[in-house]
C-alpha cells in the first residue's frame, strides 16, 4: 500500500502523513475493525480473556497508532489541508466509538466473563479492564432503547466536531494578530532576551524592528516588562478576547456560537444517561464522590485563600501608587508591577534565572534528577528517528537492569502552526501482544522560547516547572508494568488523579539538591548561586493566594456551568463567569474579558466539569512529596515505592488505594496549604 499510515511501523512515519492520506487511511481501518470485531463476536460463545479481550484490545490498539500520529500532527503542524482531513474524521471516529458502546453482542461478551467462574482467576488488573468496560458501556447508553442509543450517537458526533471547531477558532485568531514595531522607545524595558526573539521573528517577515504576537512566550514578556502602558493593554485586549464578540478581531472565529451549544449537548447527554446534569455524568468515572463534594472542597479551598490574595493584591496596588504614581490598577498592569514588587521585596527577577536555564542543561538534568529517583537511564537517540520538526528530539528509558522502558518525542519550542500550551499525549501504549512487550511512546510538547542565533534557549523557573510537569505524565504513561491497553499507563486512571505525578514532579525545581543538577549557567556553567537561590525560595510563595484563587475561579465555573444548566433556562456562560468572579476573584476583569472562549482545557479537551482535577491532585501531590521531604528528596527507597506503588500501576488500582499504599495513611490537605503559604490564619 502507497499510504504510510496503513504500513506496520514501529514509530509514526511523520514526513510520509500527508493530509490525502488521512482520511482514506481512518476508513480502511475502522472497516476492517467493524470486519474484525464482527467476526470475533460471531466465532464463539465461549467468551474469555484470551479469545474475546486480548484480540478486541489488539483492533482498537491498531486504530489507535494510526490515529494518534494524526491527531498529534493537526495540533503541531496545522494546515488548512490537514485540518479538513483531520474535522473529516472526527464524526467517523466518534460513530465508531459510539458503535463499541452500544454494541449489545460485545456487552453480554464482557457481562459473561465477569459472570463466570474464571473471572476469579484474573488478575487485579484483568478485573479491572472488566470493571471499566462494562461502566463504559453503560455510560455509552448501552441500556437505552433503539431511539434513544440513536440520538446518543448523534450528540457525541456533533460534540465531537463543535469541539475540534472551538479549538480551531481559538489557534486562528491567536495567529492572526500580532504587534509589528520599530521605535526602539515603544519596548523600552523589554529584557534583550525577549526583544532578541521579537527581531528574529520580524526577520522571517523580512520585516525591520520587531514583531510581536500572541504566543505565550511573546505575550508574557510583553505583560511583564513593557514599560509602555498602552502597549500593554493593547496585547491585554487582544489576547484576553481571542475569538469572541469583542478586541481588535471582534466578530472572527467567535466561539461563543459553539459553547453554548456544547454545553447544551453535553446536558442532554446526561440527562439520556439517567443523570441531572453534566457533572454528574463526569464524576461518574472519577474519584469525587458527588457534585457537593467537588464544591465544597473548591469553595473551601477559596475561602481559605481569599484573605491571603486580597492582602496581596492591596500591596501591589500601595507599591504602584507609592512608588510609581499610579492611581488604578488595571488589569494589563497588574503583572508589570507585580514584578516590579517582586524585585522590590526579594531583588529577583525571572530574567536573573533565565541564563541558570538553558533548555537543553535543563532537560538533561531533569534527566539526572529522574535518574537519581528511580535509577533510570535516559539516553537521546539520532538514527532513524523520523519526527515532523527539526526541533523535535527523540529519547529512550532504561531502567537499573537495560530493560526499555519507554520512549518519547520532545517537542519544545513555540512556532507558527502549532497549538499554544503545554502538554503529554499518548502516541503509543504498552500492552503485551503475541509478539511481547509492547513499549509505550508518549509526545512531550512545550512552547517554550525557541534559541536565538548562537544562543540556547533560555528558560523562566515557571517553564522549567512546566517541563517537569509534562514530564511527570510522561514518566506515568511510560514507566507503567501492566500489560493491559485499557489500564496500562495512564489509561483507566480518574481524570482528577492524573495530574498526581505531573504536579509530584513539580517539587525538585524548589530544592537545593535538584537544582544542583538542573541549573547551570548557558556561558560559565556555574551552578545557581546560593544568593539566587535563597532569593527564589524567599519569593516562591509570593502571590500564592491570588494564584490559588485563579485556578479556583477556573475550576468553580466550569463546574457551575456543567451542574447549573437547565434546557428550560440555558445558562449565560457570561453571567455565570462574571458571578464567579464576582464571589472568588480579587482582581476584577474588564466587562469585555472573553475568557471562556478560549478555555480550551474544558470546552476541547478533556476537562469538562473535571478542571477541579488540578486542586485534587494537587492535594495529593503535595502529600505525597512530605514523605520525601521527611526522608530526603532523593531517597531511593522513597523513590521506589512511589514508582512501584503510582507510577508502575498505572489505572489497574484506583487511586486512592495506591495513594494509601504509598502513605499509609489517606491524603491530608495540610502540605498543600502549608507548600502554598496559606494559614489557618488566612
Amino acid at each position: 500500500m502507497d499510504n504510510p499510515l496503513l504500513q506496520f511501523y514501529r514509530l509514526p512515519p511523520f514526513s510520509k502523513i500527508k493530509p490525502e492520506h488521512v482520511e482514506s487511511a481512518i476508513d480502511y481501518t475502522l472497516d476492517q475493525c467493524r470486519i474484525k470485531l464482527k467476526n470475533l463476536l460471531e466465532g464463539t460463545k465461549d467468551y474469555s480473556w484470551k479469545s474475546t479481550i486480548a484480540p478486541i484490545d489488539d483492533i482498537n490498539d491498531r486504530l489507535n497508532r494510526i490515529w494518534s500520529p494524526i491527531s498529534h500532527l493537526n495540533a503541531v503542524v496545522n494546515s488548512e489541508e490537514l485540518r479538513q482531513a483531520y474535522n473529516a474524521c472526527l464524526p467517523k471516529l466518534s460513530e465508531y466509538t459510539t458503535e463499541l458502546g452500544q454494541n449489545p453482542k460485545l456487552f453480554r461478551a464482557y457481562k459473561s466473563i465477569a459472570d463466570s467462574d474464571d473471572y476469579a482467576k484474573l488478575s487485579t488488573a484483568q478485573k479491572k479492564v472488566i470493571d471499566d468496560a462494562l461502566r463504559d458501556f453503560r455510560l455509552s447508553g448501552i441500556d437505552l432503547p433503539t431511539e434513544k442509543q440513536q440520538r446518543f450517537k448523534a450528540i457525541q458526533q456533533e460534540l465531537s466536531k463543535l469541539g475540534s471547531s472551538y479549538s480551531d477558532n481559538v489557534l486562528d485568531a491567536t495567529q492572526a494578530w500580532s504587534k509589528h514595531v520599530e521605535d526602539p522607545a515603544f519596548v523600552k524595558g523589554i529584557p534583550e532576551s525577549a526583544l532578541a526573539v521579537a527581531k528574529q521573528t520580524a526577520e522571517q517577515k523580512d520585516l525591520p524592528g520587531w514583531m510581536f504576537n500572541l504566543e505565550f512566550p511573546s505575550y508574557l514578556a510583553v505583560m511583564t516588562y513593557a514599560d509602555n502602558r498602552d502597549f500593554r493593554h493593547e496585547m491585554y485586549d487582544a489576547y484576553v478576547t481571542r475569538a469572541s464578540d469583542e478586541g481588535p478581531l471582534s466578530g472572527r472565529w467567535d466561539n461563543k456560537e459553539n459553547m453554548d451549544e456544547i454545553l447544551g449537548l453535553r446536558h442532554e447527554l446526561a440527562n439520556l444517561l439517567g443523570f441531572t446534569n453534566f457533572a454528574e455524568f463526569s464524576l461518574a468515572t472519577k474519584m469525587a464522590s458527588d457534585n457537593q463534594q467537588v464544591m465544597s472542597f473548591l469553595n473551601d479551598l477559596a475561602q481559605r485563600s481569599k484573605p491571603l490574595a486580597e492582602k496581596e493584591l492591596q500591596e501591589v496596588k500601595d507599591f504602584a501608587k507609592t512608588s510609581f504614581q499610579l492611581d488604578e490598577l488595571k488589569p494589563w498592569d497588574f503583572t508589570y508591577y507585580s514584578d516590579k514588587l517582586r524585585q522590590h521585596q526579594y531583588a529577583l527577577s525571572q530574567e536573573e534565572l533565565k541564563p541558570y536555564y538553558p533548555e537543553p542543561k535543563v532537560v538533561q538534568g531533569m534527566f539526572d534528577v529522574v535518574n537519581e529517583l528511580y535509577g533510570l537511564q535516559i539516553n537521546e537517540l539520532h538514527k532513524d528517528i523520523d519526527t515532523w520538526h527539526e526541533d523535535v528530539r527523540f529519547f529512550e528509558i532504561k531502567d537499573g537492569s537495560g530493560e526499555l522502558r519507554g520512549q518519547f518525542y520532545l517537542d519544545p519550542f513555540a512556532r507558527p502552526n502549532k497549538r499554544g500550551g503545554a502538554w503529554m499525549d499518548v502516541c503509543i501504549s504498552r500492552q503485551r501482544t503475541k509478539n511481547g512487550i509492547q513499549i509505550p511512546v508518549a509526545y512531550l510538547t512545550c512552547n517554550f522560547t525557541p534559541p536565538v542565533g548562537k544562543d540556547p534557549s533560555l528558560l523562566t523557573h515557571n517553564e522549567v516547572i512546566t517541563l517537569f510537569h509534562e514530564f511527570g505524565h510522561g514518566l506515568h504513561h511510560m514507566l507503567t508494568k501492566v500489560d493491559y491497553l485499557n489500564v496500562s499507563g495512564i489509561s483507566g486512571v480518574p481524570w482528577d488523579a492524573v495530574e498526581l505525578p505531573s504536579q509530584f514532579m513539580e517539587n525538585w525545581c524548589w530544592e537545593r539538591e535538584a537544582l544542583d543538577v538542573i541549573a547551570h549557567h548557558y556561558q560559565t556553567n556555574q551552578g545557581l548561586p546560593e544568593e539566587l537561590f535563597r532569593k527564589m525560595t524567599a519569593a516562591k510563595n509570593f502571590q500564592a493566594g491570588l494564584q490559588m484563587l485563579r485556578q479556583l475561579e477556573f475550576a468553580i465555573f466550569d463546574f457551575r456551568i456543567h451542574s447549573e444548566y437547565s434546557p428550560d433556562n440555558p445558562i449565560d456562560i457570561q453571567k455565570t463567569l462574571n458571578d464567579v468572579r464576582d464571589k472568588v476573584a480579587v482582581l476584577k476583569a474588564p466587562p469585555y474579558n472573553r475568557f471562556q472562549n478560549s478555555f480550551s482545557h474544558i470546552f476541547a479537551g478533556g476537562y469538562a466539569a473535571g478542571y477541579y482535577s488540578y486542586k485534587w491532585a494537587e492535594v495529593l501531590s503535595a502529600d505525597a512529596f512530605s514523605k520525601f521531604e521527611e526522608t530526603g528528596i532523593f531517597n531511593k527507597k522513597t523513590g521506589s515505592e512511589f514508582l512501584t506503588t503510582v507510577l508502575e500501576q498505572g489505572g489497574s488500582r484506583e487511586p486512592m488505594d495506591l495513594f494509601v499504599e504509598f502513605m499509609g495513611r489517606e491524603p491530608s490537605i495540610d502540605a498543600l496549604l502549608r507548600h502554598s503559604g496559606i494559614t489557618q490564619t488566612d
